[in-house]
């Protein structure tokens, strides 16, 4: 685990003794067909686009809700959500009535369905800001929206799946982008739509330092493990010697 996903005082919550990997316990490879940074689309469509290409199981009424109020705040901005599912006009309708039963008209949404990998890196042009889900946070989803210039707004939880993002926008010092509640989560997602010069900066940006980050240094993850495997080996043969006799032949 990681200090990220077991802040201080939730290791009473693991029967298993926890070993917390300095960096975090995640390593980003970005895929060598990944297409270079787009210019952020608010430039060429005159509104903010919001957007998630999380699987849609973590998509709950919970979750719409909440990016329904980020909706209502940003006059005329869109959300474009991007899943396998979507393709099927069933699970379409499914997400535009939960939508439309927290306020938010079926016009301002955009359901796309299943892609390519690459096409899917491509497709993040059409996105100024991520929104990520809760509990259950992106993962190498939101490690590719970082890659492809997207800003993503977390609000981590108590549990480890929460906080996935939030030891991605820590290791590139995007600490800000992270909510502590989810008024605070709106907040950051219209602070940041509201502010197209520092939207662009970021773009062009996110890139540059998550290359630079611990996350992307694979040798460095590598070596942080290596330490961690030893160190949890060294502790079972001093536990093994210091224990009674075992009978060997069984």
């Amino acid at each position: 685990m990681d200090r990220y996903a077991v802040p201080p005082g939730a290791e009473r919550w693991f029967v298993e003794r926890l070993e917390l990997l300095p960096d975090g316990r995640y390593c980003y490879a970005p895929p060598a067909y990944a297409p270079p940074v787009a210019p952020s689309p608010m430039l060429r469509r005159g509104q903010i686009t919001f957007g998630s290409f999380n699987n849609l199981a973590k998509v709950t009424r919970e979750v719409v809700k909440l990016w329904a109020d980020v909706l209502r705040t940003v006059p005329a901005s869109r959300l474009l959500l991007k899943w396998r599912t979507l393709g099927d006009a069933g699970e379409q309708a499914r997400l535009q009535g939960w939508f439309g039963e927290a306020g938010i008209d079926a016009s301002r949404l955009e359901l796309r369905g299943n892609s390519p990998h690459h096409e899917v890196l491509a497709q993040y042009a059409d996105i100024d800001i991520a929104l990520d889900p809760f509990p259950f946070s992106g993962g190498l989803t939101s490690c590719e929206a970082l890659w492809m210039g997207v800003p993503v707004v977390t609000w981590p939880r108590t549990r480890p799946v929460s906080r996935q993002t939030l030891q991605f926008l820590d290791a590139i010092g995007l600490d800000q982008l992270v909510a502590e509640s989810p008024e605070r989560y709106v907040a950051i997602a219209v602070g940041l739509a509201a502010d197209p010069e520092h939207l662009a900066m970021l773009r062009a940006e996110l890139r540059p330092r998550l290359a630079a980050s611990p996350l992307c240094d694979g040798p460095r993850f590598a070596r942080n493990l290596e330490t961690a495997y030893r160190r949890m080996w060294r502790a079972w043969c001093a536990e093994r010697a210091s224990g009674p006799a075992r009978d060997e032949s069984t």
